[in-house]
């Protein structure tokens, strides 16, 4: 027996997965400030730090640099349009920078010279989750790729950046000094 061209239609719609809306919500809005707030934090360090610049390792200037790029980027990302081809190109720019964030910092070994400490464990992660974000985006998987996102956010630039501001780590000590 044949189905109407109406239940074919609905069945049709059934069948589509559900599309979660990519607009900005509550928390991406909060996400993004408090990224925002972390940037400025990081500038007004580098800022009360220009004193000491000349002493810090080109290591630790690379890991800054990427930082800093995934650190603009992230509200960006975050309170913008998605899924056209400018999100899709700032969206490469914020893996890439973050990915070399976390591998530049395996080498950053400043307050304990030769050995890794608990921080290097985010950077682990992120080096194994960046390419995760990306895979769910190119495969379209928007509710995976949102939540990636903001674990990403919340773990590798959040709390990761906060613990560079105490425990005499350079930033923090820029910071109070």
């Amino acid at each position: 027996m044949s189905s109407s061209p109406i239940e074919a239609a609905i069945a049709e719609v059934a069948a589509r997965p559900a599309r979660i809306s990519t607009a900005p919500d509550t928390f991406d809005r909060i996400l993004a400030a408090a990224a925002s707030g972390l940037l400025v934090i990081v500038l007004v360090a580098l800022f009360k730090g220009q004193a000491e610049w000349g002493r810090v390792p080109p290591i630790v200037w690379a890991h800054l640099a990427t930082i800093l790029v995934a650190l603009v980027l992230t509200p960006v990302m975050l309170l913008r349009r998605r899924g056209d081809r400018n999100h899709r190109m700032l969206g490469w720019i914020w893996a890439i920078s973050l990915f070399g964030t976390a591998f530049i910092s395996l080498f950053v070994k400043v307050l304990n010279p030769g050995h890794f400490s608990y921080i290097h464990l985010l950077s682990i992660l992120t080096i194994v989750q960046v390419p995760l974000i990306v895979l769910s985006a190119r495969r379209h998987d928007h509710k995976r790729h949102r939540q990636a996102v903001r674990g990403m956010v919340i773990g590798a630039l959040l709390v990761a950046g906060f613990f560079t501001l105490p425990f005499g780590r350079l930033l923090g000590h820029w910071l109070v000094g």
